[in-house]
């Protein structure tokens, strides 16, 4: 089983969006996948389609109440499941905060898991901060996938939440930066280039080669609870995600197959 956090502390990159459609995308592969939304907006859940609650989130799991296996959802989508997320985990950050292992808490947690219900990959959608529950999904993660707008803001939010991933490390996790992904990228501007030029100066192994444009469908499909393959199955974004998805897996070196 392989955890991975998709986690940026700035909003608004497109980290939703690509939890969700990689997820799906992995699902779509035949790996057996498990979303976990830890982000107390839920937008992962609701752009799944999936209603959110309380007794359903992982509030009382983290708080060592109930089983994260009792929270599972099964999706409408094939090999593809969710825990789902509720305003509840915005309560659990102070609660949280005052254990003396909240750290790698989210990790037992699902290592436990895996003795009694395994999957191929665990994905963390992670809420827009540096709280409690980002770094507690940093630490629980064994690799890190950083969405990236193609902006100078995000230049300056990819330093800070590389620093942070140091110290998540020098704090004992193995955790390593899988990959980042450029989003939101604009073809007709010189910004999202030079942009793309910069990341790849300082983070040339990192950088995924595909790159996810600013499409109207992307930004629709989750109003109608639908992965972007359902959605809009042969336009730009969807390409785009198959492109992403296929990258990760050769990159693993497992051979990809087609959507």
């Amino acid at each position: 089983m392989k955890i991975i956090a998709i986690a940026n502390q700035k909003g608004g990159v497109g980290k939703t969006t690509t939890a969700i459609n990689f997820s799906a995308g992995l699902a779509a592969k035949g790996k057996t996948v498990l979303l976990l939304d830890l982000d107390p907006q839920a937008n992962a859940t609701s752009g799944l389609g999936v209603e959110s609650s309380p007794e359903a989130c992982m509030y009382y799991p983290l708080l060592g109440q109930t089983m994260i296996e009792d929270n599972i959802v099964q999706t409408r989508l094939e090999n593809l499941f969710i825990v789902p997320g509720d305003m509840d985990l915005a309560g659990v950050e102070i609660e949280l905060a005052q254990m003396d292992d909240y750290l790698g808490r989210l990790r037992k947690i699902l290592m436990n898991m895996a003795k009694i219900r395994n999957f191929d990959y665990v994905i963390l959608d992670t809420p827009p901060s540096l709280g409690v529950l980002m770094t507690s999904a940093l630490a629980a993660a064994d690799e890190i996938i950083i969405p990236l707008q193609c902006e100078w803001f995000g230049l300056e939010g990819l330093s800070k939440i590389v620093h942070v991933i140091e110290l998540i490390r020098d704090s004992g996790s193995n955790v390593q930066l899988e990959g980042i992904l450029m989003t939101m990228f604009d073809g007709r501007t010189n910004l999202s280039r030079d942009v793309v030029a910069e990341v790849e100066k300082y983070f040339p192994e990192q950088l995924y080669r595909a790159i996810i444009p600013r499409t109207i469908r992307l930004g629709e499909a989750p109003s109608h609870g639908k992965t972007i393959f359902e959605h809009d199955a042969r336009g730009t974004g969807a390409k785009a995600y198959e492109s992403f998805t296929n990258e990760f897996l050769a990159r693993k070196a497992i051979e990809p197959v087609g959507l």
